[in-house]
C-alpha cells in the first residue's frame, strides 16, 4: 500500500487549496474499517494529527483550523480530502494522510506554502 498526496502548492494568505490523498494498493474494505486522518509537518517542528474523520460520526478538528479546513473521504475511490480555505502563513507545512489506528508507511507527503 502506498499513500499519494497531492494538490499542494503555493498560496496567498487568505487563499484555498484542496488536498487528496490516495491509498495506492489498498483493498477496500480495509480502507473503510479505519478512521483516517491528515497530519502536517511544519520545518523544525513534529508532526501534528490536523484532522480526523471517523468511519461512523463526525470529523475532529485541532483549534487551530477549525472552521476553515474540511475533512472528507471517498470510501469507493479509498480518497481522503482536506479542504483548506482562508489560509495562513502558519498554514505552512508538509501534509500528509494515514489511518489512525493501523497506521500505514508514510507517504512523501505534499507541501504546502502560505505566503504573506
Amino acid at each position: 500500500v502506498r499513500l499519494v498526496e497531492s494538490g499542494g502548492g503555493l498560496v496567498q494568505a487568505a487563499g484555498s487549496l484542496r488536498l487528496s490523498c490516495t491509498a495506492s494498493g489498498m483493498i477496500t474494505s480495509v480502507f473503510n474499517s479505519d478512521d483516517w486522518a491528515w497530519y502536517r509537518q511544519a520545518p523544525v517542528q513534529q508532526r501534528e494529527l490536523v484532522a480526523t474523520i471517523p468511519l461512523l460520526g463526525s470529523p475532529v478538528y485541532i483549534d487551530a483550523v477549525k472552521s476553515r479546513f474540511t475533512i472528507s473521504r471517498d470510501n469507493s475511490r479509498k480518497r481522503v480530502y482536506l479542504e483548506m480555505n482562508n489560509l495562513q502563513p502558519e498554514d505552512t507545512a508538509v501534509y500528509y494522510c494515514n489511518q489512525v489506528t493501523n497506521q500505514l508507511d508514510w507517504g512523501q507527503g505534499i507541501q504546502v506554502t502560505v505566503s504573506s
